[in-house]
C-alpha cells in the first residue's frame, strides 16, 4: 500500500507485471494531500521490501499507507521530547519485510503499529503476532497500537477516528516508558 507517489507507481507497475493476481489497495486519504517526486522511467518497487523513512533507536513505529505521514509526524514530535523513534514503511502486507520488522524492533526493543482499520482483527494483530513469535526477547516492552476504533468508520468524523501523531506519539512515549 503506497504511501508516496513513487511508490504508488513503482509498488503498481509491480503488481501489473506480477503472473499471480495482486490486491493493490490506494489509500484515498492521501490523494491530493501529499506530493512527492516520481522518478523518470518505469522504476518498479518489489513487494516484500519495507522502507526505513526514518532513522531511530528508542522505539519503532511501523506504519504503511496513509498512516505513514501522521507517524513521520510524530516522530518528528517525539524527537524535540528526546525519543528517537524509526519510522518503517511495509509497503507491502503480503509479502511482509519480516526482516526488516525484525531488524528494527532488535535495534529499538519497542514496538508501535499503526494502520487505518479497526483495532479487532486489524492487521496489527497480525503484526504483533509474528513480533511476539520471533522477537519476544528483544522487546523491552509490550507491542503497542494505534489504530481505529472498533467501530463503523464514521466518515463525517474520519479526523477523529483515524490515528494521528498525537495518538501515535504517545503510544511510544508509554512504551519508552515500560521499560
Amino acid at each position: 500500500m503506497p504511501s508516496t507517489p513513487a511508490d504508488g507507481r513503482g509498488l503498481l507497475l509491480s503488481a501489473i507485471d506480477d503472473p499471480d493476481p495482486v490486491l493493490f489497495l490506494e489509500p484515498k486519504r492521501i490523494y491530493r494531500s501529499l506530493t512527492g517526486e516520481v522518478p523518470d522511467g518505469a522504476e518498479r518497487v518489489p513487494f516484500g521490501h519495507a522502507r526505513v523513512v526514518r532513522e531511530g533507536t528508542d522505539v519503532s513505529l511501523f506504519a504503511y499507507g496513509a498512516m505513514v505521514p501522521p507517524a513521520v509526524e510524530a516522530a518528528e514530535a517525539l524527537a524535540s521530547a528526546g525519543v528517537s523513534a524509526e519510522v518503517v514503511d511495509l509497503r507491502s502486507l503480503v509479502p511482509l519485510d519480516e526482516t526488516a520488522v525484525l531488524e528494527s524492533v532488535e535495534k529499538t526493543g519497542r514496538a508501535v503499529i499503526v494502520h487505518e482499520a479497526a483495532r479487532f482483527c486489524g492487521f496489527g494483530a497480525e503484526l504483533a503476532a509474528l513480533l511476539a513469535e520471533k522477537a519476544l526477547y528483544s522487546l523491552k516492552a509490550p507491542v503497542a497500537r494505534v489504530t481505529g476504533f472498533d467501530t463503523p468508520f464514521p466518515y463525517a468524523l474520519e479526523h477523529v477516528y483515524l490515528p494521528n501523531a498525537e495518538r501515535i506519539a504517545h503510544a511510544a512515549k508509554n512504551a519508552v516508558r515500560a521499560s
